[in-house]
């Protein structure tokens, strides 16, 4: 990981000579994102599939975002973002059951993942064609508990957490005149077996300082920590309104 942070920090600095943002910028937006999710969760050796074992279903996800530009040289813009993502389902293991809890049991589970942003980026075009790069600092969370409906199984917790190094990339192309623009923009890293992406790609109309946005966005992570491992994407359709000044 040191190896790729220094790549991703060396290429930041000599981004910021090309950088320029003409005046202060402040934006904020929320979203709604109708998330699916797909893969696995291991614990001790054991693997469970969210979807077709434990039929997890999104109750609800909250993404808010809130930037700062600037025209001060050299120094970057600041964006955070917040990502709130709860599933639960109700469902049956397989033949293998799942640490501790037996094969074939009804199961009930929760799904917690939580991630706050922050990112460092530089605006390298500011015109009718826009591109921003950057880093960011992730502290990713996320619990998995499963617990059998009868109460007669031990209950089991997989867990994440840590603070995740990764690039940033935004682009927008404007169509002049009209307020319309499309574009996408992510964040990604892979190191030692463990990788993650969380990208969107969007349309977006402005009226004013108002902008609507909606789009598609991804995010896939395949994170080991001990004898735990979440090998999960979770994807779907978006809808955001937001204020730029």
């Amino acid at each position: 990981m040191r190896k790729t942070m220094m790549a991703m920090g060396g290429a930041l600095v000599l981004t910021a000579p090309l950088a320029h943002a003409d005046v202060v910028g402040l934006g904020a937006s929320v979203s709604y994102w109708d998330s699916s999710l797909s893969g696995k969760s291991v614990n001790k050796g054991d693997a469970v599939d969210v979807d077709n074992d434990l039929n997890l279903d999104s109750d609800s996800t909250t993404n808010a975002t809130l930037y700062l530009e600037h025209p001060v040289p050299v120094l970057p813009n600041v964006r955070l973002n917040y990502t709130l993502v709860q599933q639960s389902g109700l469902g049956r293991l397989g033949v293998s059951g799942f640490d501790g809890i037996p094969s074939g049991t009804d199961v009930r589970s929760d799904l917690d993942l939580e991630q706050l942003d922050l990112t460092l980026y530089y605006e390298v075009l500011d015109n009718w064609v826009n591109l921003d790069l950057g880093l960011t600092a992730r502290d990713l969370s996320g619990d998995l508990t499963v617990r059998d409906v009868t109460g007669t199984a031990p209950v089991s917790k997989t867990s994440v957490d840590g603070v995740i190094p990764m690039g940033y990339v935004a682009a927008r192309f404007d169509l002049p005149l009209t307020g319309v623009s499309v574009g996408g923009e992510g964040n990604f890293i892979g190191y030692s077996g463990n990788s993650l992406r969380d990208f969107n790609v969007y349309a977006q109309y402005a009226v004013s300082v108002v902008q609507f946005r909606a789009g598609y966005r991804q995010m896939a992570i395949d994170y080991e920590d001990s004898d735990e491992r979440f090998d999960v994407k979770t994807d779907g359709p978006f809808i955001s309104a937001g204020v730029s000044f």
